[in-house]
């Protein structure tokens, strides 16, 4: 028997036959790839010289224009120190305004809803502050079992500052036995039957670990209707999936912009507050310098008067130097739009997951249907941090591990390829012992 003839020979064909038919629809694809705005790192290992980079959901790729704004920054200062604030090019006294717009058509939400400032965790505890106000039977906060820790940590805190025992305030929705999501009618349902005891609704848009998308609109008008307050962390949803947060009602919400959003690591978040709450100036909340009325601010009165917009709940001056790759980010997403991001997110995705199916030893616990998930791939399997790294050194595909057996693989349409994902198939395919689909 021939090379050609054995079943190693059909083998090396079918997969030659997979990475042409990768590359033919990189070439074909209707929304060509913008990789080439980004710094793409070397492959770690294997005989490509860039990495297939699956990282996105904990830290996107640096934009190629970021340095440049970073750097005229640091030229302004240098030239005219102080006077930066109201002389350079983009003056740093509103410096803010410019992320304004494109944050807003990013999350669906009006101008004077959204404003950039903080980190995730500081903005969603300064949005408690505000919208975390239990009082009588009224005292739970309703969260997913499988939250981001640090969303437990801090409303696990909130109910400890308002006196309550956090075992009790704090209710995490779990999934029904033998399933890995929340669905959304046992959501509704809770909220029907318990919902006179909820005083904030606070869920992920899209699950950190395994990459359901939460049906916002629907749990939003449940949680309205049953009289709480509903916000949401974007972490994993903003720059990945379509948001709509001023049409849904959303009370609230929060967002880093380091994953996704690509601005650099612990870069400066958003935070949307509605409409009619930025008007009620009685809100309480904390606040600081930057949250008075700019038109007053410089006068230096002791009394604080805040702007009717989300503004109201800033506290300091922006870091300049750290929200100037956020512009950068923001300007890639307003050229592009999350409409078609979204569909070629969902080709990715959708490809990807077809090429896993086939693969023994993997199970993908994120939801098949495209309108149920972003573009995560979340895949069960032993030695889950293990096998990270023998993808990295073997194949130069570079995804994530969450302990113990959670892989996370996340085809970023801005940057990522059919061909990245036919690299992580058969990477996968060959680490497992295994068939990758074709």
């Amino acid at each position: 028997m021939n090379d050609a003839e054995s079943p190693h020979g059909a083998e090396h064909r079918a997969e030659h036959e997979a990475e042409r038919d990768a590359i033919r629809r990189d070439r074909t694809d209707p929304l060509p790839t913008l990789r080439d705005a980004f710094h793409v790192p070397p492959a770690p290992g294997g005989p490509h010289a860039e990495a297939a980079y699956f990282a996105g959901n904990s830290l996107g790729l640096q934009p190629k224009s970021a340095a440049r704004l970073v750097n005229e920054e640091l030229e302004d200062w240098a030239r005219l120190a102080v006077e930066g604030h109201t002389r350079g090019r983009r003056p740093w006294v509103d410096y803010h305004e410019l992320a304004r717009e494109p944050a807003a058509r990013l999350v669906g939400a009006r101008p004077h809803e959204v404003v950039a400032m903080n980190s995730l965790t500081v903005d969603l505890h300064l949005m408690m502050a505000t919208f975390y106000r239990p009082a009588g039977e009224r005292t739970r906060i309703v969260i997913e079992d499988t939250a981001f820790p640090s969303d437990s940590y801090a409303v696990q805190s909130q109910a400890i500052h308002h006196g309550l025992e956090p075992d009790r305030a704090v209710v995490r929705l779990r999934p029904r036995e033998g399933e890995e999501h929340l669905r959304t009618e046992d959501v509704l349902a809770y909220l029907e039957r318990e919902g006179r005891h909820v005083a904030l609704l606070l869920l992920g848009g899209v699950n950190y670990l395994t990459g359901q998308l939460m049906d916002m609109a629907a749990i939003t008008k449940a949680g309205r209707a049953a009289g709480a307050v509903v916000g949401w962390d974007l972490a994993h949803a903003a720059g990945n999936v379509p948001l709509r947060l001023h049409d849904w009602d959303v009370d609230f919400a929060a967002w880093c912009t380091y994953k996704y959003l690509n601005s650099g690591p612990g870069a400066v978040a958003g935070c949307f507050v509605h409409e009619r709450h930025v008007r009620d100036a009685g809100l309480p909340k904390l606040a600081g310098w930057w949250g008075t009325d700019p038109a007053t601010r410089f006068r230096m009165a002791p009394e604080f008067t805040p702007p009717a917009s989300a503004d109201a709940w800033q506290l300091s001056n922006p870091p300049i130097l750290a929200l100037a790759p956020v512009l950068a980010s923001l300007e890639i997403f307003d050229g592009v739009g999350m409409a078609a991001l979204r569909a070629k997110s969902e080709r990715l995705t959708a490809y990807l997951a077809g090429r896993l199916a086939p693969i023994p030893g993997l199970r993908v616990i994120t939801p098949a249907d495209p309108a149920a998930r972003g573009c995560q791939l979340s895949i069960r399997v032993p030695d889950a941090r293990a096998l990270v790294e023998r993808l990295a050194a073997s194949a130069g595909v570079m995804a994530d591990a969450r302990e113990p057996d959670v892989v996370r693989l996340a085809p970023v349409p801005l940057y990522s390829t059919f061909h990245d994902c036919h690299r992580a198939a058969s990477a996968l395919a060959s680490a497992l012992g295994g068939p990758s689909g074709r």
